[in-house]
């Protein structure tokens, strides 16, 4: 699974999961409640958390009662989310290649994720997962770079970037607007503080997965920029603890019945007798 997703990606987040736990936001209660609502999750529902990463997210999903089936196509990214959130699997798929049943769930909920998809593929597998009229929500966590030492961190890190995909760029809208398979976006932000130390602002960034794709000598030169950063700017030096602002997005989005999507096929049923959305297509 693995070598069909970006190299960036491939490489970085092998590398970077335990900088992506400790570097990383969760997301804002408010921003959770309003995703909860709008995806319909509670009890007796299934939602697949797709490109669960380290399991932010999934954690936060699985609190609602809901059943959460993750799918994450990086190992050491698997190995950490069913160490955080004891009780998930996390399923090896990508979002171009889902592991699950025709029409198994009732919404796809994806967490600073769908940049790094190939959005026309990906939009017909998510609709094929999704049972009809099916719930697809996105959140993404940006940087507030308004705030000076913010932006000197992305002036830090662009230079490398290469041709690693990013949300800011809504190039990952495309996908939306040409396909018939679902109804517009909506959108809401939340605006929130991450408080964190400065080695946890040096996890933010050698979390960035292009930073940790780097050789070891480029990444520690990278990670010493940030560190000198910390120390000079006014509004950082001398702080035990920083305040690194966040706008957090919510998108939704609700699934089109459409002739041409594929036959819906039963639920295989467990040796217990229950079904499974788990169980893999034929």
């Amino acid at each position: 699974m693995e070598t069909s997703i970006h190299e960036s990606a491939r490489r970085g987040f092998s590398r970077a999961s335990k900088a992506y736990e400790r570097g990383r936001p969760t997301y804002p209660a408010e921003a959770v409640r309003l995703l909860t609502r709008m995806l319909g999750l509670k009890p007796g529902r299934v939602v697949l958390d797709l490109a669960a990463g380290t399991g932010k997210l999934t954690a936060l999903l699985a609190e609602n009662g809901a059943e959460v089936v993750a799918v994450e196509p990086v190992a050491e990214m698997r190995v950490a989310l069913e160490r955080a959130v004891p009780g998930v699997s996390a399923l090896a798929g990508t979002a171009e290649s889902i592991p699950l049943r025709d029409a198994s769930t009732d919404a796809v909920a994806v967490g600073q994720g769908f940049h790094w998809f190939r959005g026309d593929e990906a939009l017909a597998e998510i609709h094929r997962v999704l049972r009809p009229d099916g719930r697809l929500g996105l959140v993404w966590n940006a940087r507030e770079e308004s705030v000076p030492w913010v932006a000197g961190l992305t002036e830090i890190m662009e230079p490398f970037r290469g041709d690693t995909p990013a949300y800011r760029t809504g190039a990952w809208r495309e996908a939306f607007e040409r396909s018939s398979l679902f109804t517009p976006l909506e959108h809401a932000a939340v605006r929130h503080v991450h408080l964190l130390d400065h080695e946890a602002v040096v996890d933010r960034v050698a979390s960035v997965s292009f930073v940790a794709a780097l050789p070891e000598e480029e990444r520690a030169v990278v990670l010493a920029r940030v560190r000198d950063l910390l120390a000079s700017d006014p509004e950082t030096r001398g702080r035990t603890e920083l305040e690194l602002p966040y706008r957090t997005d919510v998108y939704w989005c609700s699934r089109r019945r459409t002739t041409a999507s594929p036959q819906a096929l039963p639920l295989a049923k467990s040796s217990s007798g229950s079904t499974s959305p788990t169980q893999p297509r034929k």
